[in-house]
């Protein structure tokens, strides 16, 4: 190494390279819906700005009313979406289910479910995946991921 340091053979001091066009691809626009602040903190909180070296920054549209969300999504800038189904007056499941319904090639969703028994309400909804409150950070990292990969998928 040219500059004086030295690797010493151990991993930890390897260079970690990224793959190019992801790091150089626009940021995910996230849509994030729910009435309560916390939730959508909790949201921002378990995923971060980027939820992992393979994906490009995200960048957040936080909504706290169904007509401010179909107003982002007639934009058509938003690539991913993530629902609070236990949300009112309008919550994330019929949102869904309209998006649907209405929005030719609509974002992938994610809904936030009230209990794990739930899951046939996002399977009603259309949703792509269903995560039950309360948000386990973890598990909502793994699942954004999976969608996020997803829309960064030619064709």
């Amino acid at each position: 190494m040219e500059s004086g340091s030295r690797n010493h053979g151990c991993s930890r001091h390897a260079i970690i390279m990224y793959d190019r066009p992801v790091s150089e691809h626009k940021p995910l626009r996230v849509l994030v819906y729910s009435d309560d602040r916390d939730v959508r903190a909790a949201v921002l909180a378990a995923l971060g700005a980027r939820p992992h070296p393979d994906l490009p920054p995200f960048e957040y549209v936080e909504c706290a009313t169904e007509p401010v969300v179909f107003q982002h999504l007639d934009e058509g800038k938003i690539d991913l979406v993530i629902l609070d189904g236990e949300a009112v007056p309008a919550g994330g499941l019929g949102i869904a289910r309209q998006m649907k319904d209405e929005i030719y090639q609509a974002p992938p969703v994610l809904v936030l479910t009230g209990r794990p028994q739930d899951a046939w309400l996002a399977t009603w909804s259309r949703a792509e995946a269903a995560v039950p409150h309360p948000i386990e950070p973890i598990r909502l990292a793994e699942v954004v991921i999976d969608l996020a990969r997803g829309v960064l998928q030619p064709g």
